[in-house]
């Protein structure tokens, strides 16, 4: 166990206050019924034919109503006469077996019986090509000799790289669809140029597979469904584009501009394909520019894993100190599949461990330089997804007065 000083225990921690940040937030209604009239749209309808087999492409956590827009597509389909199945989507998450990726997909309602269709989780992959820096390219087999392939996937910023295209459709084809090998294959890249790497990919898929067309959903700042789109795969790349630009407006942020310690309750894929988001925390050891503002923090505290994580606590090697709950629920196949397949072995490193919040919170203290410690600014926050409601100590109150998208609850 780490040691601290008596006097080091004795140092009177500040007292925290809840506070709300304001986030304008718009919100579909009625979900079901905007996936119904954008499936209705001729240029979607008109690619479902009776009797052709359906691929619909799910993997990512973390999608609000994600059970239920993928339900309304298979029953849209069917209702055009094909034969919808689901495939998993997921590159090397599950700790890329079928076994694992078919358990991801019951933890957010996707199984057979809730869906009313076959659920398939085969690994199996062909190469269909290669890109212009030679990595090669694959696609899971059951959806290329389906009929027709159907993504359907959230569209945000990704954790790794900037690009015009980031993580939405075109990942899902090139990474998700591509399973654990062509997850690896494509991740051989750096991530200076990833963003050019996943385009060509994906354009080489269209090229070779039956992509009809991609649901895409764009989320608010509360987490919450605020946009539904059905695209054409003609149009999907340009389209896509432009919804990664809705997505950046749209994402909430840490408002606090300098932070001695941050408290974090939990990682978890659910939250974010990284377990945090860098993109908020500006804390990443790929990510080398970010798109929103961020925080100067010094350092950084984890508490917990997400129940929907499964133990997969990807991530936490840029925390600085975790707490022995962190540590005793570790998945550390599910941590070094996906670690490995991204090239990052830093994600997977185990920070100092604490015997519990307390104590974390006292070593993180500890380590502090040029910091006057009577005079602590500490945040806590649930993840990054939620942080409309946070918790700030009371060398920031003040800063909090004067913002006008702040108030103390």
């Amino acid at each position: 166990m780490p040691i601290l000083l008596d006097e080091d225990m004795r140092l009177p921690l500040p007292e925290m206050h809840r506070i709300r940040q304001v986030f304008t937030a718009g919100q579909i209604p009625d979900v079901r019924r905007m996936v119904v009239n954008e499936m209705a749209k001729p240029e979607i309808s008109g690619k479902i034919h009776p009797g052709a087999a359906v691929a619909v492409a799910v993997g990512s956590r973390g999608i609000q109503n994600i059970a239920l827009i993928v339900r309304t597509v298979i029953d849209c389909i069917k209702a055009r006469g094909a034969k919808p199945f689901i495939v998993s989507a997921m590159g090397s998450h599950g700790g890329g077996t079928a076994e694992g990726q078919r358990e991801v997909l019951a933890s957010y309602g996707i199984t057979r019986d809730t869906m009313d269709v076959p659920v398939v989780t085969d690994v199996e992959v062909e190469r269909l090509g290669a890109t212009s820096r030679g990595f090669d390219v694959y696609l899971d087999k059951a959806a290329l000799h389906a009929d027709l392939i159907v993504p359907v996937n959230r569209i945000k910023l990704h954790t790794d790289f900037v690009a015009d295209i980031q993580s939405g459709l075109c990942k899902m084809l090139a990474i998700g669809l591509g399973n654990h090998k062509g997850c690896s294959a494509l991740h051989e890249d750096d991530f200076d140029t990833f963003g050019d790497t996943l385009l060509e990919a994906a354009e080489i898929i269209m090229q070779n597979a039956p992509l009809g067309f991609g649901i895409g959903i764009v989320e608010n700042c509360r987490d919450q469904t605020a946009l539904i789109e059905a695209i054409p795969a003609g149009c999907l790349i340009r389209r896509e584009k432009q919804l990664v630009k809705v997505a950046a407006d749209n994402m909430p942020a840490l408002l606090i501009p300098e932070i001695d310690v941050l408290i974090v309750e939990e990682i978890g894929k659910n939250i974010s394909g990284a377990g945090y988001d860098p993109n908020i925390l500006g804390k990443s050891f790929i990510l080398k520019e970010y798109v929103l503002k961020v925080p100067a923090i010094q350092k950084m505290v984890l508490l917990g894993i997400s129940e929907e994580s499964h133990g997969n606590a990807i991530g936490m090697g840029i925390f600085d100190v975790i707490t022995r709950n962190v540590f005793d629920n570790l998945n550390f196949e599910a941590i070094y599949a996906n670690a490995i397949a991204v090239k990052c072995l830093e994600d997977a490193k185990i920070p100092l461990v604490a015997q519990d919040e307390e104590e974390a919170i006292r070593i993180a203290v500890k380590s502090l330089r040029n910091v006057d410690r009577k005079q602590l600014k500490i945040v806590k926050i649930k993840n990054t997804l939620e942080l409309e409601t946070i918790r700030v100590s009371d060398a920031l109150l003040d800063y909090v007065g004067t913002h006008k998208q702040m108030a103390v609850l």
